[in-house]
């Protein structure tokens, strides 16, 4: 059975860490990059320390291993990951400057617990661990991981903005 708890120690950390490293694009082929889709960015301990002291992570565990999880992210490390501050940059300006929401800085599901309801569920519980105060999540996606953005949309986000960055087409979304 799984469980949904927050992140509260180095251990969990890193295996958060460990499930990230298994689906980074680097260790992954062409086809799983296109049907299961990919991460963009790799974290360290120090890193998830420092996102976690403000709005825990949300995990789900099957049994005691990690299967799946959503980084937290507060607007007030919007400078903690280079590649996320046009990301912060944007939302500032179509917010104006609110800091009622929290950023899912990375979602991610282990291959052997994906079709599960898993995805759905961690979003549903980091919603029932926000404070009150806090009424939107909001992320964005690489416009090529499509499985990713299918899955968004099928629990509710929706689109606020595609623009360019590093490169890449990004779609930011918010689940109101």
């Amino acid at each position: 059975m799984i469980r949904y708890i927050q992140a509260s120690s180095d251990w969990e950390l890193k295996q958060i860490l460990a499930l990230q490293q298994q689906n980074l694009p680097k260790h992954l082929t062409e086809e799983e990059l296109d049907s299961q889709g990919f991460l963009t960015i790799e974290h360290t301990l120090e890193l998830l320390k420092e996102m976690n002291a403000i709005f825990p992570h949300t995990l789900a565990m099957d049994s005691e291993e990690l299967v799946g999880y959503a980084l937290s992210m507060s607007p007030k490390s919007g400078d903690s990951i280079e590649l996320l501050r046009p990301l912060f940059s944007q939302i500032e300006t179509l917010l104006g400057g609110t800091e009622d929401y929290m950023v899912m800085g990375q979602i991610c599901i282990a291959k052997s617990h994906r079709g599960k309801g898993i995805f759905r569920s961690l979003y549903h519980k980091m919603q029932e661990f926000l404070p009150d105060n806090y009424g939107k999540i909001i992320t964005e996606v690489d416009t090529r991981n499509t499985r990713s953005l299918q899955a968004h949309k099928a629990i509710g986000f929706r689109e606020l903005k595609r623009y360019p960055k590093a490169g890449r087409e990004w779609s930011l979304i918010v689940l109101p």
